[in-house]
């Protein structure tokens, strides 16, 4: 009978590992333009307002929990948690609002982060100080750094200006804690970990993978995200954030 025991014990320990892990791969996504293409800059950087409506529902219909930074510590709290990321602060995000404000329900209460490089702030292709304010006080959209230039943080010296400045220009808009920073290129290096540390909370890459929680040193400046693109189908759509 110890025996047995015995056996059902490992097996026991084998699975639950396996199956914490399995808990803690949250897909962390990354988009840019939420338009049509009509033959300007990268076809892969654009989805269509009707794509992403299909993935917003999809996401709906089958119980994910949309986060935002402020968040995070809820990631071993709620149902498939997930994370929406917009690079670079284009005016056409502005899609994403209204389609949130079209699904929303008292059940599904879509939320996404904004990361806006603060030097571009109000130019023609870029959401407005206005935009932010009211996207920041919807309660749907958290605006977040992408520095104040878009340099490569391996390259420069000058990183009070890029990440402080960024962070201090963002808040007198928003009014709201900015923690969070998105590498401009997905480029960083021990000194950029080092200096992020000093004023956020959270560094974002662009290394293809799922977030797992592992323990590591600076972790939660590594954090990775997937790619939404273009030709990402509704299907391929399904496969990522289900981790397959």
């Amino acid at each position: 009978m110890a025996k047995y025991s015995a056996i059902i014990w490992m097996l026991v320990l084998l699975l639950l590992p396996s199956q914490a892990g399995a808990q803690q791969r949250v897909p962390i996504l990354i988009y840019h333009s939420i338009d049509e293409f009509i033959g300007q800059g990268s076809k892969e950087l654009y989805v269509t307002p009707e794509n992403f409506e299909k993935q917003m529902i999809y996401l709906r219909d089958h119980g994910f929990t949309l986060l935002t930074f402020e968040h995070w510590q809820d990631i071993s709290k709620v149902k498939k948690p997930i994370f929406l990321t917009f690079d670079d602060g284009y005016k056409n995000n502005m899609n994403v609002y209204s389609i949130f404000e079209k699904l929303k329900t008292d059940q599904f209460r879509p939320t996404a982060t904004f990361f806006v490089i603060s030097d571009f702030i109000g130019r023609s292709n870029r959401l407005s100080k206005p935009e932010l304010k009211k996207l920041a006080d919807s309660g749907m959209v958290s605006v977040q750094s992408h520095t104040a230039t878009h340099p490569d943080l391996t390259k420069i010296t000058n990183y009070k200006e890029e990440l402080e400045g960024a962070r201090d220009a963002i808040k007198s808009i928003t009014g709201k804690p900015v923690i969070a920073v998105a590498y401009p290129y997905g480029s960083f290096n021990s000194k950029v970990i080092e200096e992020t540390k000093k004023y956020y909370s959270f560094g974002l890459s662009t290394t293809p993978q799922y977030y797992s929680e592992n323990g590591l040193k600076n972790e939660l400046f590594l954090l990775p995200r997937i790619y939404i693109k273009y030709s990402t189908s509704i299907s391929d759509f399904e496969k990522i954030v289900n981790g397959r």
